[in-house]
């Protein structure tokens, strides 16, 4: 049928719709019946024209109505690739979260260490100090006391010999 091949139910029955009138009318004006026959003829041509337009309709509704499934269907499968993508999504964002809190946990730790590390070397720095400065004073001392001993020493050989008389 002509519907079938230009894939156009609506558009196949209008083209035949007027080719049937069309011919009709040729007939009517070309016959060399007598007017009982025409008219006849007009009515039987009109009745399978009828049949034919109703015949047409109902493949146009299944047609139709195999569009409107299809539809569905595929109305469907979207949906579900739809929600796919959300359920995918959701993952690779939970993934993303737990990554970054992992992340975010690492650097702290490491954190953690460069600041326990740096509270050493503080330490240990302010140790040696304190250490330094207690043996700067104890050599200041021991000097203090050599310099102290020495200039007794002096004092006393100073007076040891202007005490004495000479010989």
């Amino acid at each position: 049928m002509a519907d079938e091949n230009s894939g156009s139910g609506a558009s196949g029955l209008g083209w035949f719709l007027a080719g049937l009138g069309i011919g009709a009318l040729f007939g009517v004006l070309y016959a060399p019946k007598a007017g009982k026959e025409t008219r006849e003829d007009i009515v039987n041509g009109a009745l399978e024209a009828k049949e034919k337009a109703a015949v047409l309709v109902e493949q146009g509704r299944q047609k139709a109505s195999e569009y409107v499934e299809q539809g569905k269907q595929y109305v469907e499968q979207g949906k579900q690739y739809v929600e796919q993508g959300k359920q995918l999504a959701a993952e690779y964002v939970e993934q993303g979260k737990l990554k970054a809190a992992e992340i975010i946990e690492e650097s702290k730790r490491q954190a953690r260490e460069q600041v326990e590390k740096g509270r050493e070397y503080y330490d240990r720095g302010r140790t040696q100090w304190t250490q330094y400065v207690e043996k700067g004073k104890s050599l200041a001392e021991e000097q203090q006391a050599k310099v102290s001993a020495a200039v007794d020493a002096a004092q006393d050989a100073y007076v040891n010999t202007t005490t004495e008389t000479p010989v």
